[in-house]
């Protein structure tokens, strides 16, 4: 269960796919699709530029005169995301995404994606601070 010290480690998905930022939409879209995932680290040599969610993807390909066979993801990527690491503490991290209506945070150690931390981590942690023992 969740306390004051819990960090954010021990609730993001870790292992998170990423893509490059050259790569088009509808492989942002596939790569989403077959892992059941909603937000991608954008990487480039291993750094991180930004974060494409799937939110992202389908309001650009709302705009007129959008091919995602032809559009990178960088088009559609936020830059500067939320990055914190693993060692943040989850009421910090919460608080934050809340005031700033953030979805997600990339979770990194130095320059390396170790992790992502979205809504639906934070309702798990939720769920796990409700549940009586």
């Amino acid at each position: 269960m969740p306390s004051q010290t819990t960090t954010v480690r021990e609730y993001m998905t870790p292992h998170p796919h990423s893509i490059g930022r050259d790569q088009k939409l509808a492989t942002a879209h596939e790569m989403m699709r077959r892992h059941g995932i909603r937000h991608l680290p954008v990487l480039e040599g291993g750094r991180i530029l930004g974060l494409v969610s799937l939110r992202d993807l389908h309001l650009v390909e709302t705009l007129p005169d959008v091919d995602p066979a032809k559009v990178t993801v960088e088009e559609a990527m936020a830059q500067d995301p939320y990055v914190v690491p693993p060692s943040t503490l989850l009421v910090d991290l919460a608080r934050t995404m809340a005031e700033h209506k953030y979805g997600s945070a990339i979770v990194a150690e130095g320059a390396h994606v170790i992790g992502v931390f979205t809504t639906v981590d934070a309702l798990r942690a939720l769920a796990d601070c409700l549940v009586r023992t």
